[in-house]
């Protein structure tokens, strides 16, 4: 597993739950559909996503893509109904979780779903079809709290089960995640008191 560019200070106040999956598991469409089911229960949840290639989310004309190709950064567009913050990083390393948890942090968000981001250290919750022929990160990642499969599979000692296709159950577990934050900020060896 590659280690991490820079060390990760977990927060008490920030209740952080990484999505960790091999491409092609459904990440986003889970994340679509549990999104509102967590807000209806009066979270706010603030996501973190890492993409694996260039994006963007500037339209090439429009004002603001303009200043940004002219050398503005950060470019900040605000109207009534939202903002966004465009940074162009092309002599920079990989974007740094720590440093994107201090931009969102000043929102006080309820929790933060990490996608991506698999070799940080923070908890998580492992999305795995068996059906994929991908390993799973649960056996070697001390920080997979649990693990959600659409089929039976072994799980390490101290990794919880959940079933991927039940909404309603992952709905509840991860709503339940703010309140168990203080006691998860530590890998599963550390927490259960085994040599690491």
């Amino acid at each position: 597993m590659s280690e991490p560019v820079a060390s990760l200070t977990l927060d008490e106040s920030l209740p952080l739950l990484g999505i960790a999956a091999w491409s092609g598991t459904g990440k986003t469409t889970l994340l679509e559909a549990l999104l509102p089911r967590l807000r209806s229960r009066g979270l706010r949840v603030a996501v973190i996503k890492h993409a694996h290639h260039s994006f963007d989310v500037d339209q090439p004309g429009k004002d603001s893509h303009r200043l940004r190709q002219a050398g503005a950064s950060p470019m900040l567009v605000a109207s009534r109904s939202r903002l966004a913050l465009m940074m162009e990083t092309p002599d920079q390393p990989e974007a740094d979780l720590a440093a994107l948890l201090a931009m969102v942090a000043p929102q006080r968000p309820d929790l933060v779903l990490v996608e991506g981001f698999k070799a940080w250290p923070l908890p998580k919750l492992e999305l795995h079809r068996p059906a994929l022929g991908k390993s799973l990160r649960a056996s070697e990642d001390p920080w997979v709290r649990a693990v959600a499969s659409d089929a039976p599979i072994f799980l390490p000692e101290g990794v919880e089960g959940l079933d991927l296709n039940d909404h309603a159950g992952l709905t509840e577990w991860i709503a339940a995640w703010p309140a168990r934050w203080p006691a998860e900020r530590q890998p599963r060896s550390v927490r259960e008191g085994s040599p690491s």
